[in-house]
């Protein structure tokens, strides 16, 4: 069987073709192709700008995957698209699209719950077995495991994601958000060689990211206004790239905490990193760390796969397809809150 994957819940928008052989054999990728809405430093992307670039796009991208992947249209079994979670009106315009395709090529539909695709995508490259997944992306921080067909959140954040502190921190530098503004963050907190007192927000397993990024928001207008500052407490010279460094180790160290506390609870072994947050180095390299003390293993996958593509609503949809799922044109919506455990996973025993 072969589906084809619309995802536009953010500023990504990606189109995939994936192919499951008859049998247990592995996915087969035919295509993966992405475009990306770039805002000017400083500035986050707007909803409705965000769906203007998917509507002028997809059609584009819809026809580049068909021909990279070389097969004819009555080869595809069904159109998957990005239900949720997400942004509203971008999610508008690739449920549009998805039922345009459907009525055009008669093709049946399925909505893809979109950290569900982040789940199946990375169980699927990896092949971790039954992991605990750490979801990490500008919408989403989960601490999730898997049990009686649902995919369980044990923890989440009570306020903004993970990615969406780190993505605001860099509009309060003015960096660049090309080619994505945690990147940038990431690559000047290399440079950081001064660890800031920041406040730790884990209460249970949960955490809160707002306070924290409240707190390095008003060091980072001090340094503007007076480039020569001095950490109080260690009386060291403070760089800005000493805050990203700093931003990263706490939120991090913070994420790491309540994936261990998880893995103690169900006793796995395996942890699994996904969403585009995922792509960071130094998240893999603080997790490992840990994961390797408790004589585990820890599975991530690169940026084809961390940072939202279609090819994970492709598989994530074609799985419960053959399943029997199918979502008709009169419920082909879409809506910004779908929680990941609201997901029967038929496919899964």
């Amino acid at each position: 069987m072969i589906a084809l994957g619309l995802e536009g819940s953010a500023n990504k928008l990606g189109v995939g073709l994936i192919h499951h052989p008859t049998g247990d054999g592995p996915a087969q990728i035919l295509a993966n192709i992405r475009h990306t809405f770039v805002s000017p430093p400083g500035e986050g992307f707007l909803p409705k700008d965000t769906a203007k670039h998917h509507r002028s796009w997809v059609a584009k991208l819809v026809t580049r995957s068909l021909k990279e992947a070389g097969i004819p249209i009555d080869d595809v079994d069904c159109i998957c698209y990005t239900k949720g979670p997400g942004m509203g009106a971008p999610l508008q315009s690739v449920a549009l699209a998805a039922r345009m395709l459907s009525l055009l090529w008669g093709k049946e539909l399925v909505g893809v719950n979109h950290c569900v695709g982040h789940i199946e995508m990375g169980r699927e490259i990896t092949g971790a077995q039954n992991p605990v997944v750490l979801y990490v992306s500008g919408g989403n921080t989960q601490v999730i495991a898997y049990a009686e067909q649902r995919y369980r959140i044990f923890g989440e954040a009570l306020d903004i994601a993970v990615g969406n502190c780190l993505d605001r921190f860099a509009r309060t530098l003015e960096i660049s958000n090309d080619p994505a503004p945690g990147y940038n963050i990431e690559q000047l907190a290399k440079g950081g060689r001064h660890l800031v007192d920041l406040p730790y927000a884990v209460k249970g397993m949960d955490c809160s990211f707002s306070g924290i990024l409240a707190s390095i928001d008003l060091l980072a207008a001090n340094l503007k206004a007076s480039p020569a500052q001095v950490d109080p407490t260690t009386n060291q010279p403070v760089t800005i790239e000493d805050l990203c460094f700093s931003l990263q180790e706490t939120v991090f160290a913070m994420l790491v905490e309540i994936t261990e506390r998880a893995m103690a609870h169900v006793g796995s072994n395996q942890v699994l990193i996904v969403g585009g947050v995922g792509c960071n180095e130094r998240l893999q390299e603080m997790m490992g760390l840990m994961v390797r003390d408790r004589g585990g293993s820890v599975f991530a996958t690169d940026e084809r796969f961390c940072i939202d593509n279609g090819i994970m609503i492709a598989h994530a949809g074609l799985l419960a397809y053959r399943t029997g799922f199918r979502t008709i044109l009169g419920n082909s919506t879409c809506t910004q809150r779908f929680r990941t455990d609201e997901v029967h996973i038929a496919w899964r025993t």
